[in-house]
């Protein structure tokens, strides 16, 4: 398929800026895999399109404050996004600037933490930290990474509201967002409707922000991501299964890190990285139902949910949610797609 075949055009306004004041008070677009029939709900009513018996995981990750600023030894002024820590003491990232480091230059954090720029890896830079962590650094300095479609700084609202009540293991650099819209009164209603939770964790890189820059998908080289499922939480999904319950991720990511772990057909434990880029044509081993945001044109996490869902479903789907004024990405409104 062809990267135009996930292109929509979307009103600027219907790019939500921030958060709603109550988590769950966002809207809930209701569809179904494989069919472009739409219902309009609040996410406060999620728990009425699942049943006793469902199971829904979510991803853990902690989003790291991964925005800097710092400065040259020459004097020019530089922003860094991380896009993940090679080790305790060095990353890669993203760096804007007016003109490219010299291997070995030096470049001040703060004022007083030095990096040392090492060379270039793809469409990322490395950096080593000469003395202390990296997460030590980020932890002091950084700002939280809002997407680049938000058109604001980042301020102390974005700090509690740009994490999930789940969020425990530090390693993201952008939120699982379908996570955002949970609170601890829907956790309640459903657990109240006999529905169970589980986690596993992928630390979700600023790689999801990357264009999809060639026409052919069969040429997309998928960044990589770090996950980790437990031996607990695939107890938890197989137990679910037998019993005759459903299986929802709670997020692409969730969706992800799960498919990844049963590329051969079998769900085991597994930690390390993944590449997987889930395309129209995929056959989805282990998730029933998705509960998620919307997305942006053209993007990897556009086309796993086409894939999910069917590419003309989403399509129609889209479209009525831009003529219903739903808002849209991270901070925007949610959906869910039930199984069959």
């Amino acid at each position: 398929m062809q990267k135009s075949d996930f292109s929509f055009q979307l009103p600027d306004e219907l790019i939500a800026q921030a958060p709603l004041p109550v988590r769950s008070a966002s809207r809930l677009l209701v569809c179904q895999r494989h069919s472009v029939k739409t219902e309009d709900r609040q996410f406060s009513e999620l728990a009425d399109f699942l049943k006793t018996g469902d199971l829904i995981v979510f991803n853990n990750t902690r989003v790291i404050p991964a925005r800097i600023y710092g400065i040259k030894d020459t004097g020019g002024r530089v922003e860094i996004l991380l896009e993940r820590l090679q080790d305790d003491n060095s990353f890669i990232g993203m760096l804007r600037c007016s003109k490219t480091p010299q291997v070995g230059q030096k470049i001040l954090i703060g004022g007083n933490w030095p990096l040392t720029y090492k060379g270039r890896r793809g469409d990322f830079f490395l950096f080593s930290s000469d003395q202390g962590k990296v997460y030590e650094l980020f932890e002091e300095f950084g700002q939280m990474p809002l997407p680049p479609y938000i058109q604001r700084q980042a301020g102390a609202m974005d700090e509690e509201r740009y994490q999930t009540i789940f969020a425990q293991n530090p390693g993201a650099v952008a939120a699982p967002t379908a996570s955002l819209h949970f609170d601890e009164s829907i956790l309640q209603t459903l657990k109240h409707r006999g529905v169970d939770t589980a986690e596993i964790t992928l630390h979700v890189g600023a790689g999801t922000f990357q264009p999809v820059r060639v026409d052919d998908l069969e040429q997309h080289v998928m960044h990589a991501e770090t996950f980790d499922l437990s031996a607990g939480t695939v107890k938890k999904i197989q137990q679910t299964k037998a019993a005759g319950g459903r299986v929802f991720a709670a997020g692409t990511t969730s969706l992800r890190a799960l498919e990844a772990a049963s590329v051969d057909g079998v769900l085991k434990p597994m930690s390390g990285d993944t590449r997987l880029f889930i395309t129209p044509g995929y056959k989805f081993s282990t998730v029933d139902g998705l509960i998620t945001n919307f997305h942006l044109s053209e993007s990897t996490l556009l086309m796993l949910v086409s894939a999910f869902a069917g590419v003309e479903e989403i399509r129609h789907i889209y479209r009525h949610a831009i003529d219903q004024r739903y808002r849209f990405f991270s901070y925007g409104d949610a959906m869910i797609i039930l199984p069959e």
